[in-house]
């Protein structure tokens, strides 16, 4: 992503707001990215930094931190943008899966992972996340765009879409073709579009949060894939909207929790935290109020952390710039209303509470440099 900003926002401003091309508007990459400073925020404090489009965190079973880098693309082949006014993505395989150092120094466990990038560096494909269950790793290879098409980029294209097992050695098989699984079924409607983003581990399965098909799919011991559920469809503003589920997490409760982007101009305030049974068959708001919601984590006392990548806009529309990568931290307590812990982030992409009980945080998750780790002490709610 550039520093052109105004520009760019300039250009959204002639697409159709809930179009299937802008579902995946933020999660598949575009060049709206301001400047990258690094520097402390507030009292979040930087661990780390040197990261290549950091996006989903987590730490392991042992204490490890973990960062999903979805790399710098590379020297092509080049295919098309699944957003036209973006040009061209570019392949290469610079994705890793990096271990954060207690000295803030990185450890790449797995390298050469499929990554496609804009001219800018800002990947628009490859790696999105990595959760764990035990001492394995599961990692999401985002897409973007008709999963047909994944076949004309060559490489390890075949990677994008799917669902990876990761060993602590670095050596990694795939689970499910997720992407295949839109182009099977399009659970959502719609075009086909896939872009696994957000995963969950647990036992016996791993739910994968599929924002391109607005819908999570649940991949089996087997590696047989269904459909977990599919977020209702959202009121318009004044165009229909989509809800663009882009994270999930287990709640204390053993439900599953699910944030939403929702689509361009992702209005302000119109983001909810939806809570889905263990099993898939009901789904209803937990939480509402937030807007571009980009991940979740929950804490040991059962607080419920809501990061948001935008500020929104508000009616009417065409809107001008909806403050696309203008990222906080929220959080909620139990039975109180979420309130906010820090503002000032860079297209932050991902969330995790540590065994220390602080929230850590990727930050300017859209450079392919200078992405960094953020860890924010936070006091126990009352």
């Amino acid at each position: 992503m550039d520093k052109h900003l105004e520009r760019d926002f300039s250009r959204l401003g002639t697409l159709e707001p809930g179009s299937k091309v802008l579902r995946s508007l933020l999660i598949a990459g575009l060049s709206l990215a301001p400047n990258v400073l690094l520097a402390d925020i507030g009292d979040a404090k930087t661990i780390a930094s040197g990261l290549a489009n950091p996006r989903g965190i987590a730490f392991a079973p042992n204490g490890a931190l973990y960062v999903a880098e979805a790399g710098s693309g590379g020297p092509g082949p080049c295919i098309p943008s699944p957003v036209p006014m973006n040009g061209n993505r570019c392949y290469g395989e610079t994705g890793a899966i990096t271990e954060i150092l207690p000295d803030g120094s990185l450890k790449r466990i797995l390298t050469g992972l499929p990554s496609l990038a804009l001219a800018n560096g800002t990947v628009e494909g490859g790696v999105t996340d990595v959760a764990f269950l035990g001492t394995a790793a599961h990692v999401t290879m985002g897409w973007g765009g008709d999963p047909i098409l994944r076949s004309g980029v060559g490489g390890k294209s075949a990677l994008f879409g799917t669902l990876l097992h990761v060993t602590p050695a670095g050596t990694y098989k795939v689970v499910a073709d997720i992407a295949a699984h839109e182009a099977a079924l399009n659970p959502g409607g719609g075009n086909p579009d896939s872009n696994p983003y957000g995963a969950l581990s647990l036992p016996g399965r791993r739910i994968v949060v599929d924002p391109g098909a607005n819908a999570l799919v649940e991949v089996l011991a087997n590696g047989r894939t269904r459909t977990f559920a599919v977020p209702p469809p959202l009121p318009a503003i004044p165009a229909p909207r989509e809800p663009v589920p882009t994270s999930v997490a287990e709640g204390p409760d053993g439900a599953l929790y699910v944030g939403q982007l929702t689509s361009f101009p992702f209005w302000a305030g119109t983001s909810s935290v939806l809570r889905i049974s263990s099993d898939g068959g009901s789904i209803e708001t937990f939480a509402s109020g937030f807007t571009a919601v980009v991940d979740l984590a929950f804490d040991t006392g059962g607080a419920l952390y809501v990061l948001e990548v935008a500020t929104g806009r508000s009616p009417p529309f065409p809107p001008p710039n909806p403050g696309l990568g203008n990222g906080r931290l929220l959080r909620k307590c139990p039975g109180a209303s979420p309130t906010v812990l820090l503002t000032g982030l860079d297209f932050s992409s991902g969330v995790t509470i540590g065994p220390d009980d602080a929230a850590y945080l990727t930050n300017h998750g859209t450079s392919p440099t200078e992405g960094e780790v953020l860890r924010l002490p936070v006091a126990p709610c009352p």
